[in-house]
């Protein structure tokens, strides 16, 4: 996937989690932040941003905050509308039948739905940008949602689905994400009890550029 026309500048404030304030050539401008998650380990003061300009001239905000820099690390995208364009064509190279994303299954809305061959599919996508000592971690803030998609994901499962979470891994050098149970221990255990139901773990790696992020491995727990 790639982006249109980008911008670096440095992180200075973030007021809400929908804006953020970003020295831009030496000038302070609020933009507009494409993941509502905290992020707070990455938008520091003063760390170089990544930036797409927006292409609505009527827009509030000029631009969209799309990765940042890390330390040690390199760049990593928070766009939390990535994950699913990069599960989007990944899917689209496994011979899959049928694809539909957005699908209603149960009380919640999948990623999503799959066929091969008569089997039915299941995939849930989260984005993973939390990274402690070369591993990943999800979720970075407790998600009732998510733990909900699991068990949604646990009883698709039961009734003859093969069904997944993919976990998109938005930055380099990092092969595995494990459950931030220090975050959201329940979370955690949501995640033991797919494992156990035969849910299949995916970790998806990225390649990360100021102007692209594209897949550069799979790991597969189970067959998909």
């Amino acid at each position: 996937m790639k982006y249109g026309k980008i911008k670096w500048g440095r992180f200075v404030a973030r007021p809400n989690r929908f804006i953020a304030q970003v020295d831009i050539d030496g000038v302070v401008e609020t933009v507009h932040v494409k993941n509502t998650g905290r992020c707070k380990e990455l938008l520091l003061p003063g760390v170089e941003v990544v930036l797409e300009e927006a292409t609505n001239p009527d827009r509030k905000t000029k631009y969209d905050l799309i990765a940042v820099e890390k330390a040690g690390l390199g760049l990593i995208n928070i766009d939390s509308q990535a994950p699913n364009k990069i599960a989007a064509e990944w899917l689209a190279a496994k011979n899959f039948d049928y694809i539909k994303p957005e699908y209603t299954y149960g009380t919640s809305r999948i990623d999503f739905y799959m066929e091969r061959q008569g089997t039915k599919f299941l995939l849930e996508v989260k984005g993973c940008t939390l990274e402690r000592d070369g591993i990943g971690f999800f979720p970075d803030a407790p998600t009732q949602r998510g733990i909900k998609h699991i068990r949604e994901l646990i009883q698709a499962q039961q009734e003859g689905y093969i069904a997944g979470i993919a976990f998109v891994i938005q930055m380099p050098k990092v092969k595995e994400v494990r459950p931030n149970i220090e975050t959201h221990p329940a979370f955690g255990e949501a995640w033991e009890q797919a494992k156990a139901s035969g849910v299949r773990i995916i970790f998806l790696g990225c390649h990360v550029e100021p102007q692209s992020m594209t897949l550069d491995y799979d790991r597969l727990q189970g067959e998909l």
